[in-house]
């Protein structure tokens, strides 16, 4: 069984600290939300390839594939490389696409969130290639698309269609470098109400169904206060995020009015249990409001349409887990030090591959949570080089922990 070099990978990665820098700046540069990442596909390919990659591909989604080792335990770590817009240029105090760097930090759009996570891969396949550390594992390294607008369909496509199905994925959003073992699932639900329009001088001889729909933002208020509680993951909540009308002018009646809910499922809440709450909220049944969940159908920048339902379930893993272990014994090995362990507050792509898939999945990632979609975004320059130490150390750590329970 081969000793694991803990003091050589981490004085790798700390060698590699520049060019993973130059990478993340080169990927911030180029815009890339979600269905427009094809330059930063191409540019992810190109660094792959250089660092010694032995299978580069893309899919018919736009998702890349990156290959390193032949061996049976295949392990996956991800990155969704597509990203919000900026928002509002006045909030941002740089360039959020030239960005910025100084002796600590590394600014722009996708600097944490999560363009960061990749670099660390990539450079973490080069230190593997570097220190032979290849076992019986074959490590495949993802930058997924469109993850923003709908997070897991990516992994939906590659489970399904590419047919790849790893032992279990590391997921790389920012963990602020402690390891995540879950986090609250989502969906995405419509309530629309339905009235007759009239002239607005009259407005009696109408049906206003916005009117119809103010007691129902009053009840989902109140049920949010209501909803299930877990002692890890927190609680589950709704929020109303947008409000539509239908009318013939502004001097008419509406007649018809929806809302959008955002709405954070814990565990023991799944879509079914979400919608049925609110179809049995006294002003749904009495105005005979529609209640579903919306879908999502966006074409990829290659132009493959995907359509999935925008339900995203939860998903947690024990501290005890092997996986989650195999993280903790990588992590003292390297710092000779306890991490934390935590949950994420937003979701990822983990939401499809052990939420629909049951693969598991681990978290840990350069950068803040917080940083994620916020103006004057940034990611710290060591979080690249800690993270990087890791994704070389885990694959070998995790397939001594199978051989060792195989003997």
């Amino acid at each position: 069984m081969k000793q694991i070099p803990f003091e050589e990978i981490l004085k790798k990665a700390e060698s590699y600290s520049v060019d993973m820098t130059r990478f993340l700046r080169d990927m911030i540069e180029i815009p890339s939300e979600s269905t427009k990442e094809k330059d930063v596909i191409l540019r992810i390919k190109q660094e792959m390839e250089k660092v010694g990659f032995d299978k580069v591909q893309i899919d018919p989604m736009g998702n890349i594939l990156g290959y390193i080792g032949h061996g049976k335990h295949l392990i996956a770590m991800d990155a969704h490389i597509d990203t919000v817009g900026i928002g509002d240029i006045k909030n941002w105090t740089f360039d959020p696409y030239r960005g910025y760097e100084d002796d600590v930090y590394i600014g722009g759009r996708g600097a944490s969130d999560q363009e960061g996570g990749m670099a660390s891969m990539v450079y973490a396949g080069k230190i593997i290639k570097d220190l032979q550390l290849e076992d019986d594992y074959t490590l495949l390294v993802t930058g997924t698309v469109q993850e923003e607008d709908c997070d897991g369909i990516p992994w939906q496509y590659i489970i399904e269609e590419d047919k790849v199905r790893p032992e279990f994925v590391v997921i790389t959003e920012p963990t602020s470098c402690r390891i995540y073992r879950g986090h609250r699932g989502r969906m995405e639900i419509k309530v629309s109400t339905h009235g007759i329009s009239c002239h607005g001088s009259a407005p009696e001889r109408g049906d206003n169904a916005i009117y119809k729909m103010a007691p129902i933002i009053l009840e989902i208020q109140q049920l949010n206060e209501r909803l299930k509680q877990h002692d890890f993951l927190g609680k589950g909540t709704m929020t109303i995020s947008e409000i539509f009308y239908s009318s013939p002018s502004r001097c008419a009646v509406a007649d018809g009015c929806a809302i959008s809910i955002d709405r954070r499922l814990t565990i023991g809440e799944t879509h079914l249990s979400a919608l049925e709450e609110i179809r049995k909220l006294p002003s749904v049944i009495a105005t005979g409001a529609t209640v579903e969940m919306y879908n999502y159908a966006r074409p990829s920048y290659t132009g493959l349409v995907y359509p999935t339902e925008s339900y995203f379930p939860t998903w947690l893993i024990p501290e005890t887990h092997p996986i989650c272990q195999a993280m903790i014994h990588s992590y003292q090995g390297l710092f000779d030090k306890d991490p934390i362990v935590d949950k994420w507050t937003f979701s990822t792509n983990g939401v499809t591959i052990m939420g629909r898939y049951g693969i598991p999945c681990i978290g840990f990632g350069p950068g803040d949570e917080k940083e994620a979609h916020a103006p004057n975004e940034k990611t710290r320059k060591h979080d690249l080089v800690i993270a990087s130490a890791i994704y070389a150390t885990l694959p070998l750590q995790y397939v001594q922990h199978q051989q060792k329970g195989d003997e």
